[in-house]
């Protein structure tokens, strides 16, 4: 059988290091990512209090109509 190799303090502190950059990235993924459904959701809010038949339009009609009314803008 193959000896365990045992992590010297330096490797377990570099592994730590690792984990915790790894969290900070997920945590920052998350952030962002909620910030963003947040931004959206009230993007829609706005644009169906502006425009209350848009709840009847399918998403393609609705794309065509914004991007028709949007460029003579």
């Amino acid at each position: 059988m193959a000896e365990e190799k045992t992590m010297t303090s330096e490797e377990k502190a570099l592994l730590q290091a690792k984990h915790r950059q790894e969290e900070a990235e997920a945590r920052n993924r998350r952030k962002e990512r909620n910030a963003r459904t947040h931004r959206l959701i009230q993007e829609g809010a706005i644009l169906e209090s502006v425009a209350p038949h848009i709840r009847e339009m399918d998403l393609d009609l609705l794309k065509r109509e914004l991007i028709i009314r949007l460029q003579g803008l």
